[in-house]
């Protein structure tokens, strides 16, 4: 059992900002259905409980990194409105990025997402369809943000999250002869074009859509058409929507092929 001191409450606190969390090679995961989904996967640092959690859940008592606190600590640590009994601390992995291990995968890449919301969404997407890895620009939103974390439903635990030069990275795929796949409003319907059961996924900005630099790599432009086709409608759907259609017409044509 540690005893919590100010200088854990402040590191706790301080993984709210990226700037912290990349310093620390921390980031937190909190609420008892959160640390539950991810406890396992990540190697823990701090075990941050109350005692009424404690004693409610002794299988998960691991080692010496238990911190038992007070309901006001956890008030000083937390980032939700109504600060929860348990945040777990967690080490940052580091995942290797093999570009010869995506060539037979379907992959995600994600060209300045923004939005934690957005993000958290396409990983729990990503990981009910399969996908296990996401491959991301350096302006994406940092998937350890504790936003992302709490949209991620857990899938945190099963899906990779790569940072990299994003056009560098799709360039060396195509040129191993990867499908990169994009959605343009200039683009082939979905619904009718013949896709591969391997490939990347490029989904863009929530305002800008996909960038010059990416969007000159894409080899296959896809759109999805709303309906009625020349209905007079919303301007474009929300990157992570969009994502799920994407996806799953893609698995359905793995699993039962176009009709």
């Amino acid at each position: 059992m540690i005893e919590i001191t100010n200088k854990i409450r402040k590191t706790v606190a301080s993984l709210s900002q990226s700037k912290h969390r990349r310093r620390q090679g921390l980031f937190k995961a909190e609420g008892t259905k959160c640390v539950l989904d991810t406890i396992g996967h990540f190697r823990i640092k701090w075990l941050i409980a109350t005692e009424m959690w404690v004693h409610e859940h002794p299988e998960y008592q691991i080692g010496n990194n238990i911190v038992k606190v007070s309901a006001r600590d956890m008030e000083q640590m937390s980032d939700l409105i109504t600060a929860s009994e348990v945040i777990a601390v967690y080490e940052i992995p580091d995942y290797d990025l093999d570009t010869s291990a995506l060539t037979d995968s379907l992959v995600i890449a994600l060209d300045s997402v923004q939005d934690p919301g957005n993000l958290g969404t396409i990983m729990r997407t990503a990981d009910w369809f399969g996908i296990r890895d996401i491959i991301c620009s350096r302006t994406t939103v940092d998937v350890y943000s504790p936003k992302v974390i709490q949209a991620t439903m857990g899938a945190v635990s099963r899906v990779r999250v790569h940072y990299c030069d994003l056009p560098e990275v799709l360039g060396k795929l195509r040129q191993k002869g990867v499908n990169i796949y994009g959605t343009f409003l200039e683009g082939d319907n979905v619904y009718t074009s013949r896709l591969s059961h391997s490939g990347v996924i490029v989904m863009g900005n929530e305002g800008q859509g996909i960038s010059d630099d990416v969007r000159g790599l894409v080899s296959d432009k896809l759109f999805i058409p709303p309906y009625p086709i020349d209905a007079d409608t919303s301007e474009s759907l929300n990157v992570a929507t969009a994502t799920a259609i994407i996806l799953s017409e893609f698995r359905r044509t793995e699993a039962y092929g176009k009709k």
